[in-house]
């Protein structure tokens, strides 16, 4: 096996290098010419050669398990895209995506000559290559996402491949401690310790060895510090014992991590135009970037692909050989869609027969899931403050006061098919906004539509909490990515919020957010919810007119309703008109039909709203969120009564007298939009 780990080592390392520097000749069968390489080099090689090492070994020992375990790895640096891709071209697996960058002469050449731009999959690390099952573009997400991919799943043991400059991000440290609270999630870090970040010296590259032991035992972790000073058989077998070790350990119920500690751009230029480059900062990007132009950066770029010996790897079509021919047939990459046991049908979703308060339905919609097994609700430590209390002790809740954390933990058990629910304030999830939106484009690259949705059920709102804990922004990023996997759904009472979990967790390739209040009382009539639930929309018989509205009231959520049905009568009385009351479920119905796939027709707009009534739409979010799925919509005088930063803390009451969320404002704003449509007429 080491003969063949430091084949692939070599062969990943020197593809690599060639995607970065060269346009043609990347494998060196002919001396090295101004025109084979790349006017302006771009890309990052300091993370190429201490990446490859952990996945060549990682893979090799995959494939000596036998069918019942695994190792799945997990690329965690963005970054190592480029090792991702060469890896991904050396086993075909590139090819079976884009068949264009065929295992071949003429494949290796176009894809050097597309990097960094390669055809719709970038430079980045992608879910449709290997080890790219972990959302890229929020840097520290891959240790928890790794512990959700392996919660519950026996005989997988998942090898996040972990920067030493990610380990200074808030989730990453934060993930190393939130471990403890799991059980049944076999996970063996692999820390590459090459000493700096993108501009500087990484924290973890100051310490000593000792120190980083230390440090991981403080966590609860166990580590092997392992040095891989030179691509030579001895640093191979010790790595090689180090691995194999800590995956027994790891498999025992054990946590266990990895350091591999090297220096930054090793087997690359130690020096460039007498400008140090090993083991600093420079070693970042590529460091050869005039190679076309300077005959002297060319003879080390020369030197450089050749240490690497490719004659000894590749024949001249670039067709494996030898030991690298013999590494890549008995790898095993386990890709991770491959290997998540099969989801179990969820209940059939049904609307409750009785309303009750929020803790009792969604409590019992969470408990039929559960039993239908492939579950998991994962939240901050607030079930019981979310009226969620009796579910603490349930084996398949977790909880741990760090929103990413859980947010990773979640990605991480749907990548594999399996289904769940992350329950946290609404306050608080403004936190999870880069990570939710690195999924979106994850699942858009992956073109996953029938894989479980990423569910959030956000409680808590800034309207009845403190002034600190009051920000509806998780919703507003969303809309304004114009996503149309978003869903985010406002029911107006309990009955309707355990209808639409109960539909949320059924539904597939999507990201919904769901959003609740713990505290109404309010019980509509339930006519209308398996409308509600299907069209996103519903008209409500019991608070509107039968005749044309001259006013239609829209009412997206809990506290609308309940102000709405407290108003109506007096606004009745005082301005003596129509009036039609509408209740949205999912806010992305009010958007264009041709960028949400729920929203409205023009038809359907005059149906549900009234050809000629002025709207009045009562959200619980910032009103932009409503307008920038308006716009251009309607063609009639219209108000949003929502969520505006307050001045400061007052009580409640006040607070929603100040934003217009109590019958003066409604009154207000009804006087002013039928005065205005009188006016018109």
């Amino acid at each position: 096996m080491l003969n063949r780990a430091d084949a692939l080592w070599r062969a990943a390392t020197c593809v690599a290098v060639a995607l970065l520097h060269l346009d043609d000749n990347q494998l060196l069968t002919e001396p090295l010419k101004a025109e084979h390489v790349k006017p302006r080099p771009a890309g990052h090689w300091g993370t190429v050669p201490g990446t490859a090492w952990a996945l060549a070994h990682t893979v090799l020992a995959a494939g000596e398990l036998g069918p019942d375990r695994e190792l799945v790895p997990v690329i965690g640096a963005g970054h190592a895209g480029v090792v991702q891709l060469a890896c991904a071209w050396l086993t075909g697996q590139l090819a079976s995506v884009r068949p264009q960058y065929s295992r071949d002469v003429a494949g290796l050449r176009r894809l050097a000559r597309d990097f960094p731009h390669v055809d719709g999959l970038g430079s980045e690390t992608h879910p449709l290559l290997p080890a790219g099952a972990a959302p890229g573009g929020c840097l520290g997400g891959a240790l928890a996402f790794s512990h959700g991919l392996a919660l519950d799943a026996p005989g997988r043991i998942v090898v996040p491949i972990i920067g030493d400059g990610e380990c200074e991000t808030p989730m990453a440290a934060a993930s190393w401690l939130a471990a403890r609270t799991l059980q049944g999630s076999a996970v063996l870090p692999i820390v590459h310790v090459n000493g700096f970040r993108m501009g500087a010296q990484s924290l973890l590259g100051t310490m000593t060895d000792a120190e980083l032991v230390a440090y991981a035992a403080g966590l609860g972790w166990q580590a092997r510090v392992v040095h891989v000073p030179a691509a030579t058989v001895d640093a191979h077998e010790a790595f090689r014992d180090a691995l194999a070790a800590s995956a027994g350990e790891v498999a025992d119920g054990m946590r266990t991590a990895v350091f591999l500690r090297c220096v930054k751009g090793w087997s690359g230029p130690e020096s460039v135009d007498g400008r140090p480059v090993l083991g600093t900062a420079a070693a970042h990007k590529t460091p050869l970037g005039a190679a076309r132009q300077d005959e002297g950066q060319r003879g080390q770029l020369e030197s450089w692909l050749a240490s690497y010996r490719p004659t000894e790897l590749f024949d001249q079509d670039a067709q494996p050989i030898g030991l690298l021919a013999e590494a890549i047939e008995s790898a095993a990459w386990h890709p991770a869609e491959g290997t998540g046991r099969a989801a179990l049908e969820p209940p059939r979703p049904v609307v409750p027969a009785q309303a009750g308060c929020l803790g009792e339905s969604v409590g019992s919609v969470l408990r039929r899931h559960a039993a239908a097994g492939g579950f998991r609700v994962f939240s901050p430590d607030e079930l019981s403050s979310n009226r969620l209390g009796a579910l603490s002790d349930e084996p398949w809740v977790s909880e741990v006061l760090a929103e990413e954390v859980l947010l990773g933990w979640l990605a991480g058990w749907i990548s594999s098919g399996r289904r769940g629910v992350l329950v946290s304030y609404e306050a608080f999830a403004p936190l999870l906004t880069s990570g939710v939106v690195g999924h979106l484009k994850h699942r858009r690259l992956a073109g996953e539509k029938e894989s479980p949705s990423l569910n959030l059920l956000l409680t808590s709102y800034g309207w009845h909490n403190v002034f600190t804990h009051g920000d509806p922004s998780l919703s507003t990023a969303l809309l304004a990515t114009e996503d149309p996997a978003v869903s985010v759904l406002v029911p107006a009472d309990a009955r309707r919020t355990a209808a639409a979990l109960d539909a949320e967790l059924k539904s597939t390739g999507r990201v919904n957010v769901l959003i609740a209040g713990k505290h109404t009382e309010l019980q509509l009539p339930h006519e209308t919810v398996e409308q509600e639930l299907g069209r996103g929309l519903a008209i409500w018989p019991h608070l509107s007119d039968q005749e044309e509205p001259d006013l239609t009231i829209v009412v997206a959520g809990d506290l609308p309703a309940e102000a709405v049905t407290a108003a109506l009568p007096v606004i009745r009385d005082q301005l003596g008109c129509r009036i039609r009351v509408v209740g949205v479920l999912d806010l992305t119905v009010l958007g264009d039909p041709q960028r949400w796939p729920r929203g409205l027709t023009e038809a359907e707009v005059d149906h549900y709203l009234g050809e000629n009534a002025s709207v009045l739409v009562v959200t619980l979010g910032h009103p932009a969120a409503v307008w920038g799925l308006l716009t251009g919509r309607l063609r009639r005088p219209a108000e949003v009564i929502g969520w505006r930063e307050p001045s400061g803390p007052m009580p409640q009451d006040v607070l929603a007298h100040e934003l217009g969320l109590d019958g003066t404002g409604l009154l207000q704003a009804a006087r002013r939009l039928t005065g205005e449509l009188g006016a018109a007429r």
